[in-house]
């Protein structure tokens, strides 16, 4: 069974989310857990989370994936932002012992001219601080387009801040496609040999969600443009190939396309139609 999903607004609650879910059809979905251009969090309701369990168990709807605001940057120059990256990620593993043994997602930040080793030092410093051996939540690193002075466009710059968390079980990585196309990776047409390199860097047992997306970029442009699925540089038959891929078709796929959810509707549609079950 494919497990596709994609964003949903979370500003309604979770129950809201589970019902918009259903509408499309999906089985999993990913949320920010508060604005993402800002840092403020909505308070958690008990009894909406309560709702949405009970409706995610009856729908297997599972899991969810929170995503951290774009404003987290834990390897940024100015130690008032760091700050901020870790006080926010902290509140944000509690909020999510709410809805216990899901994933969190966040991109590992930029350097801002300090060099790659110093913005890597900086996150494993951070992650090392605030995960806790009792969490239930898996975070996840994600792969990214390596525009300016962002970490994580190479596999490499993932593993090494894996290697430097105590606890490193509680961690993963979010592969995303339209980032690690403008990255450089081409999985369209060497989807075979990025995997093979993935797992010699990383291993694929790290490998906990995939960003499905599609890019408005050429290989290796390092920008992040999202493009719907049957538009964009990376051809759909690539996209086909990657939910199909024997050591990627378990995962959990998340739709971050330019979409509102009559679109993401036909999306999901698509790609269901496009398994081979």
């Amino acid at each position: 069974m494919l497990r596709i999903g994609c964003h949903l607004s979370s500003s309604k609650g979770y129950e809201a989310m589970a019902k918009d879910a259903m509408k499309i059809k999906a089985n999993t979905f990913q949320f920010f857990t508060r604005n993402p251009r800002g840092g403020n969090a909505k308070a958690i309701d008990p009894q909406d989370v309560a709702r949405f369990q009970a409706t995610a168990t009856t729908q297997d709807i599972t899991p969810i994936l929170a995503h951290a605001p774009y404003t987290l940057n834990a390897c940024s120059a100015d130690e008032n932002i760091r700050d901020f990256a870790k006080r926010t990620m902290t509140d944000d593993l509690a909020r999510m012992e709410y809805t216990p043994g899901n994933m969190y997602n966040f991109h590992p930040g930029s350097h801002v001219k300090q060099g790659v080793e110093v913005g890597i030092t900086y996150i494993a410093q951070m992650l090392n601080e605030i995960l806790t051996p009792d969490q239930t939540t898996t975070v996840l690193l994600e792969t990214m387009a390596g525009k300016g002075s962002e970490v994580g466009g190479r596999f490499e710059e993932l593993r090494e801040i894996l290697d430097r968390v105590e606890l490193n079980q509680k961690m993963g990585v979010c592969l995303d496609t339209c980032h690690v196309w403008d990255g450089g990776y081409d999985i369209a047409n060497h989807l075979d040999e990025v995997l093979d390199e993935f797992d010699r860097t990383i291993g694929l047992s790290r490998l906990k969600a995939i960003h499905l997306n599609n890019t408005q970029n050429p290989l290796g442009a390092h920008k992040d443009r999202h493009a719907t699925l049957t538009t964009g540089h990376i051809p759909l038959e690539a996209l086909i190939r990657i939910i199909n891929h024997p050591a990627l078709r378990k995962l959990p796929y998340y739709l971050e396309t330019p979409n509102d959810l009559d679109g993401y509707a036909a999306e999901i549609a698509l790609m269901r139609d496009s398994y081979i079950e």
